[in-house]
């Protein structure tokens, strides 16, 4: 194998795949990256055999072939020549020879044939979304996943698609997460569930654009194709929650509230009852007012806030970060909240319409 390319495109790859390389492995393959040099285009693969992530680059092929090299060395190498054009070159010992100007660097390499095969998905069912889309689908539903190892099904984020549009479903026993984004052209009609730390990998991938990208599904797999990357990632096996059955039908008491005012009000009550460790906030609801109050041996602290009250007056009590993570990628200047009783469930919804849904279960309150 011998292969001439930039610098600055190979590190750019090189830091996409390198997410993909296993931390925690007996099997040094998946320590490294697969280099793939055929018709004027090295390819650069990794997994751990969850997740797999391919980088094309233009480069000058003056010989085909492959090889595996150390990743993190050859990550941690390649970005410090990302002003410098490179040639590399596979020798008969099976070591890659890095020539840079007037200087060469030779890397002991793995037998490429040790390197498992990345599923490439060619006639799954697929549907068209935009980058920006997706991207937002993923950080205002990710981060409510479970992190425990009890429900493994629940460290997975459930993807319903439709005609016209995907839905996206997390939750972890104590909040959940629900949103909603319109996708394109489409031949799938299932439900999923696609491991968080796969959706997190993809989405920094994604950029901002309006730009459509494609995702296939077959079998256990997943493909996100974004024409010169590829992400592959498995798919968990498993029955998820009925989360409609936890969406209260009705409510009885709805606020109307100024998004970034609550934010801030809750990190400053929120300081107080950190310092606690019970990280509880009491909602006091009434008239046109609610009024946040954290307490703790050092002090006490209290925020007015005003609001639109329909319904009954209400006392209640929640987890403050559940409250301000959900709260954190809500974009719009206003949200609804709405409850029930003082042991229901509230959920966070925009003014209008159904893009999201917030649930977040409520702490007893023992001294009111």
């Amino acid at each position: 194998m011998q292969v001439v390319c930039e610098g600055l495109d190979l590190g750019a790859a090189t830091l996409k795949v390198i997410k993909a390389i296993s931390n925690r492995t007996t099997n040094p393959i998946l320590e490294g990256i697969k280099l793939t040099a055929e018709d004027g285009k090295l390819i650069l693969s990794a997994t751990d055999l969850e997740i797999g992530i391919e980088k094309t680059i233009k480069a000058q092929v003056k010989e085909e072939g492959e090889t595996v090299i150390p990743g993190k060395f050859f990550s941690e190498f390649i970005k410090k020549l990302s002003n410098e054009q490179i040639k590399l070159t596979l020798n008969d010992k099976n070591n890659l020879l890095i020539n840079y100007t007037d200087s060469e660097s030779s890397i002991q390499c793995f037998n490429p044939l040790e390197f498992p095969n990345l599923n490439k998905i060619e006639d799954g069912e697929y549907f068209k979304i935009s980058q920006k889309n997706l991207k937002d689908l993923i950080t205002k539903s990710a981060f409510a996943v479970a992190l425990d190892d009890s429900r493994p099904i629940l460290k997975g984020v459930l993807l319903e698609i439709s005609d016209g549009f995907i839905k996206a479903v997390a939750l972890d026993g104590y909040r959940m997460a629900v949103v909603k984004k319109p996708i394109g052209k489409t031949t799938a009609k299932t439900s999923i569930i696609v491991p968080s730390r796969s959706l997190n990998e993809i989405s920094k991938i994604l950029d901002d654009s309006d730009d459509e990208t494609e995702v296939f599904i077959q079998k256990n797999f997943l493909m996100v194709d974004l024409r010169d990357t590829k992400i592959t990632t498995r798919l968990l096996d498993g029955e998820f929650m009925n989360y409609n059955q936890l969406i209260p039908k009705e409510f009885t008491t709805n606020v109307t509230v100024n998004k970034l005012q609550l934010e801030d009000a809750l990190d400053r009550t929120s300081v107080l009852s950190r310092v606690d460790r019970n990280n509880l906030v009491k909602f006091d609801i009434k008239d046109k007012v609610l009024i946040l109050t954290s307490n703790s041996e050092i002090g006490t602290v209290k925020e007015n806030l005003s609001i639109s009250l329909k319904g009954k007056d209400l006392l209640i009590a929640f987890n403050a970060r559940y409250f301000t993570e959900n709260l954190r990628v809500i974009p719009q200047e206003f949200i609804k909240i709405s409850f029930n009783m003082q042991s229901s469930p509230c959920v966070i919804t925009p003014p209008e319409g159904d893009e999201y849904l917030y649930l977040v279960l409520p702490i007893r309150i023992i001294n009111q």
